[in-house]
C-alpha cells in the first residue's frame, strides 16, 4: 500500500533565534560593545526617480520624456551610525532545540510513524555533525549581517556558549576568513569552529542545553547607513503621504527580525542538482 503524504504537517523550528539589535561604536573599543549607543530608526524625505515600467499605451515620447523627468518625492526610515562612530554592533541569542524530525502537527498517524523510523535511521547512521558544522560555519562568517556584511572593512563574529547565565566557552572568527559560497574554512580556524559545531551538535541531539549569545562587529566608516529589517506593511490603506519604507525597530532600538537570523543560518543546502554546474552557492532550507 502507498503511503499518502500527510495534508497537514508542520514542524517548529530546532534553531531558535532571537531578534538581533543594533548598537554602534568604536572598532578600538570592542572590549566595552555592551556600553555602545543603540542605533535609532528616523526618516526622511527624499526626491526619487520614476523607476517603474511604464504601460505599453504610454510610448508617446513627450509623455514618456514628462514622466520621467517627474519627482517621486517620498518619506523613508534611514538608520545610521553616528558621524563619530565607525563600527556596527549586532547581537543576538540562538537556542539550539532538539527533537528534530518530530512533527508538530500531522493528520496521519501512519505517515508520522514512517517519519520517525526514518528520521531515527539517520541520526544513528550520520547524526547531526554535518548539519551542525554547517550552522556553526554560518555563524563564524557572519552571514546574518546581510547587506551589512559587504563592503564591511572588518567583521568579527564572537559566539559565546552560555550556561546559567555565564560564558562556558568563547570563540572569536574573522568573517572575510570564511567563505559564504562553500563551507571550506581556515585550518589554524578548524579547532574553534569544530568546538562550536559540537555544541550545536549535542543541542539538536537533544543532549545538552545549548543556549548561544552571538555578537558581529562591522567596521563600515563613520556615521556611514546600515540596514535593518524592513517592515511588511500589508494594509497601507491610503498611500498618499505616507512613507514608503519602514524599518524594523524594539522600542527605540534598529533591530532584524528573527526570522532573517534564522534564515541566514540555514543557508546551507549545497546537495540540490544543478550545484555543480551553477555554483550558485548555498541555498535556504
Amino acid at each position: 500500500m502507498t503511503l499518502k503524504t500527510a495534508s497537514v504537517l508542520a514542524f517548529e523550528r530546532k534553531l531558535d533565534s532571537s531578534d538581533a539589535l543594533f548598537s554602534a561604536g568604536c572598532w578600538s573599543d570592542r572590549e566595552n560593545g555592551q556600553k555602545w549607543v543603540a542605533v535609532g530608526v528616523r526618516e526622511k524625505s527624499v526626491r526619487g526617480t520614476i523607476s517603474n515600467r511604464l504601460s505599453t499605451k504610454d510610448q508617446d515620447p513627450a509623455k514618456l520624456d514628462a514622466s520621467i523627468q517627474s519627482p517621486n518625492l517620498q518619506t523613508v526610515d534611514v538608520a545610521t551610525l553616528p558621524n563619530d562612530m565607525d563600527t556596527l554592533r549586532v547581537r543576538f541569542t540562538l537556542r539550539v532545540l532538539g527533537g528534530a524530525g518530530t512533527p508538530s502537527a500531522c493528520n496521519n498517524s501512519d505517515y508520522q510513524a514512517k517519519l520517525k523510523i526514518t528520521v531515527e535511521q539517520y541520526v544513528s547512521q550520520v547524526g547531526f555533525a554535518v548539519l551542525a558544522h554547517r550552522y556553526a560555519h554560518n555563524l563564524a562568517n557572519g552571514r546574518f549581517l546581510w547587506r551589512n556584511r559587504v563592503g564591511a572593512e572588518q567583521i568579527e563574529v564572537q559566539v559565546r556558549h552560555l550556561n546559567q547565565g555565564e560564558t562556558s566557552q568563547l570563540w572569536a572568527f574573522d568573517a572575510h576568513s570564511f567563505s559564504l559560497r562553500n563551507f571550506d574554512h581556515p585550518a589554524d580556524l578548524a579547532a574553534q569552529l569544530q568546538a562550536l559545531a559540537q555544541v550545536i551538535e549535542h543541542g539538536l541531539a537533544g543532549e545538552a542545553y545549548a543556549l548561544l549569545e552571538v555578537v558581529a562587529y562591522a567596521r563600515v566608516g563613520d556615521g556611514q547607513e546600515i540596514y535593518p529589517s524592513q517592515e511588511l506593511i500589508l494594509d497601507r490603506g491610503d498611500k498618499k503621504g505616507q512613507k514608503s519604507k519602514t524599518l524594523y525597530s524594539v522600542g527605540a532600538v534598529a533591530a532584524i527580525h528573527s526570522q532573517k537570523i534564522g534564515n541566514a543560518l540555514r543557508t546551507i543546502d549545497t546537495w540540490y542538482p544543478d550545484d555543480e554546474e551553477t555554483r550558485i552557492g548555498p541555498i535556504a532550507v
